[in-house]
């Protein structure tokens, strides 16, 4: 049942950002990382739309969360590649190529390697003021070096690492979001008292700007892959070091556990590459600076 509920939250999200994607790339380019952008996207009925999607399918993976770890729910969410890929492919009503299978089959071929010979299971929510959340303080550096690294390179390099910022929080969202929901079954009380729901909003919003400003930036083909990447290696890094999550570590499942991740990153960079990603480019011109502000 999780993987089903997985793989739908997977299809919302990736129907949903190759629409918010489309809206966002029409927007001016001196908008990247303003909060104006998103202020001007609101108006858009496509972005909204893409928005509302990837809402319902954070709400799905909220209930995928709370019914297994993330070095389980993770893996299976970034099959959003695929399903964003197959949007685009009804879009554009072309035929998928060697590109694109291969790339499918080392996405989902490396998911279910990661499942079987990784065995994710175990893992409990620790106290909020743990230590073991100093760790996100990592998370949260690593995507602004990322910020920072963006801010003077090329439009294409700046989409990437925009975009894998954004990755990384919303890896850091999952994390926030198990604990949320977990706490919940305590009562409403328990989880209001805690810093976690809090500190989810502020993160959503920040990952949602460095996300957009990153499909302002460039067509899906250079920015949607490493969002892809980032976010579930970040939530299960988080997931063994928050939740002591398990995976098997005998020297064989480590193997295939390394060979799966190794699988997965390389159909995303392969689906990443398919022309249907890279329409935009051509087909969304872009709103003068200033119009409309």
């Amino acid at each position: 049942m999780t993987i089903a509920i997985s793989l739908v939250a997977a299809c919302l999200l990736g129907v949903g950002f190759v629409a918010q994607q489309h809206a966002a790339y029409r927007e001016p380019l001196g908008e990247i990382l303003h909060p104006r952008l998103l202020l001007d996207l609101i108006r858009s009925p496509l972005w909204l739309t893409g928005i509302g999607l990837m809402a319902c399918g954070q709400v799905v993976s909220a209930i995928a969360l709370r019914q297994a770890g993330l070095t389980r729910v993770e893996p299976l969410l970034a099959t959003n590649l695929l399903f964003a890929l197959t949007a685009a492919h009804v879009i554009y009503k072309e035929h998928f190529g060697l590109v694109e299978w291969s790339g499918a089959v080392l996405v989902s071929g490396g998911v279910a390697l990661f499942l079987f010979f990784g065995e994710p299971h175990g893992g409990r929510t620790p106290g909020p003021y743990s230590l073991r959340w100093l760790v996100l303080l990592g998370a949260v550096s690593v995507a602004a070096l990322l910020v920072l690294i963006a801010l003077r390179r090329p439009l294409a390099v700046k989409a990437i690492l925009l975009a894998a910022a954004a990755g990384v929080l919303y890896g850091l969202q999952d994390v926030l979001t198990r604990s949320s929901v977990l706490s919940l079954g305590k009562g409403l009380d328990v989880v209001l008292a805690t810093w976690q729901p809090y500190a989810l909003p502020l993160i959503a919003v920040i990952g949602l700007l460095l996300n957009q400003s990153a499909f302002d930036a460039a067509p899906l083909h250079h920015s949607l892959p490493a969002t892809t990447a980032a976010e579930p290696i970040t939530g299960i890094v988080l997931g063994v070091t928050i939740f002591t999550e398990h995976l098997r570590v005998t020297r064989e499942s480590l193997a295939w556990e390394v060979i799966s991740l190794i699988a997965m990153v390389t159909g995303i960079i392969l689906l990443g590459r398919s022309p249907f990603l890279a329409k935009t480019e051509q087909d969304a011109p872009r709103r003068p600076e200033g119009e409309g502000q």
